[in-house]
């Protein structure tokens, strides 16, 4: 059985690559991690994500939070930048989600941050997303 993070990601992975509005912006360009070189922004990769235990009485269940990168290095990145964080959240935010095998609750974005790298070339947006999963038995 998949861990409950893995299969959200995996949905979230999914989502991202059919959602036009993302294509649009990122074209096929959503990654597990930062891609090879000659991979040029702008793109989207995971990051840090976390799991909190939130069980109760004969329910095992987590709270997921999960962070969604954007890069950009174009002139004029940081509004670039804003345009995928919003699509990102068009995308994703209380969408039904059904997962091979564990139960999605709710998934919501509940931040976006956009900021700039000290390259001075690169912006950076960063989406997090929280979700509620109860596991299969």
């Amino acid at each position: 059985m998949a861990a409950p993070a893995n299969e959200l990601q995996a949905a979230i992975y999914q989502i991202l690559r059919a959602d036009s509005a993302v294509s649009a912006l990122v074209g096929d360009g959503v990654f597990d991690r930062v891609p090879k070189a000659g991979d040029v922004p702008p793109y989207i990769t995971f990051g840090p994500s976390d799991e909190i235990e939130a069980d109760m009485l004969c329910i095992t269940s987590a709270e997921h939070s999960l962070q969604i990168d954007v890069w950009s290095e174009r002139q004029g990145g940081f509004k670039e930048c804003k345009e995928i964080t919003y699509a990102v959240k068009k995308a994703l935010h209380e969408v039904e989600i059904d997962l091979p095998t564990h139960a999605l609750v709710q998934i919501r974005v509940v931040r976006r941050l956009h900021l700039r790298e000290p390259d001075g070339i690169t912006s950076h947006g960063v989406v997090t997303v929280e979700a509620d999963i109860e596991e299969a038995g």
